[in-house]
């Protein structure tokens, strides 16, 4: 790499290489999957209310499956704890779950491959990239962290769920399904937050659910790696696109290939627009034993 990552990243021609050299599909592939997940997800909860198949009966907070699998919100279950007040079992077990899940998965893959806000925010980073709008300066990142930090607190002072009520994600969820479109205002402030004011500041910057999913990432296998990190041509294109684009310079530059920031959604942006073919998915614990053989 003759060039240096500090270069300005640039929208003219993006992703064309990609395109070019791996064709259309390869070069959109994860973004065409997570958009299949989250809409899969969103189906799987609309078609109780729409249709009366109730196979995943609830929403992103606290749901079962098929009736019988708890699913919970960690964060909502622990706001339910810091009120004092005692939750089901199920509730708590539902937590569990999701919580062992995502411990697996990587955290932050809650962000891309699931929430439903992630599509309204990458709507406006598009968007930016059309309009070619300027940079702006970003917040402070674990500006999240003391967000997460008051949602936990508010609970102890107010004995409610403060949260719940201003959360993006079931907001979005009782619109859709249920046409309660009090809340709407909120997304609409977090797509011109995003489009006018600050890049990528809600998922980026902001968001307490992103803060807690990225803390119980960190022991995750699973991690995009820079395998051919030699090869790349500094077209920056996969900066352009990354959400949380500080994660990429220590993989890229370092000594160490793997992504092993938890703030990395695992998107898997940067393995579609790489024309180099720079980035992969891998499994640590599985590289690790193979490299121990």
């Amino acid at each position: 790499m003759s060039q240096t990552l500090k270069q300005k990243p640039t929208t003219h021609g993006f992703a064309k290489a990609a395109i070019k050299e791996l064709g259309w599909w390869r070069a959109h592939k994860f973004l065409f999957l997570r958009r299949l997940s989250q809409v899969s997800v969103f189906a799987l909860f609309a078609i109780g209310p729409w249709f009366g198949l109730w196979l995943l009966k609830g929403n992103l907070s606290a749901s079962e499956l098929f009736g019988v699998v708890p699913l919970s919100d960690p964060l909502a279950t622990l706001q339910v704890l810091m009120t004092g007040h005692q939750p089901e079992l199920s509730l708590i077990l539902g937590a569990i779950i999701i919580v062992l899940l995502y411990a697996v998965l990587g955290g932050r893959v809650f962000c891309s491959w699931v929430c439903p806000v992630n599509m309204v925010t990458d709507l406006a980073s598009w968007l930016r990239r059309k309009m070619n709008l300027p940079r702006t300066s970003e917040m402070p990142r674990n500006l999240r962290y003391y967000l997460l930090a008051l949602v936990l607190i508010l609970p102890v002072l107010s004995g409610i769920t403060v949260w719940e009520w201003l959360n993006p994600v079931p907001v979005l969820y009782r619109a859709v399904l249920f046409g309660a479109g009090s809340g709407l205002w909120i997304l609409a402030a977090i797509f011109l937050l995003d489009l006018f004011i600050s890049e990528r500041a809600w998922c980026g910057h902001l968001c307490p659910t992103g803060a807690l999913f990225g803390l119980i990432g960190k022991v995750s296998p699973v991690k995009v790696s820079a395998v051919n990190a030699k090869d790349c041509d500094n077209c920056m294109d996969c900066f352009v696109v990354c959400p949380e684009r500080q994660v990429l310079k220590p993989a890229l530059k370092g000594k160490q290939p793997m992504i092993i920031d938890s703030d990395c959604t695992q998107c898997g942006r940067c393995i579609d627009v790489c024309a180099q073919r720079v980035f992969q998915y891998q499994n640590r614990i599985a590289l690790k034993a193979e490299n121990n053989q």
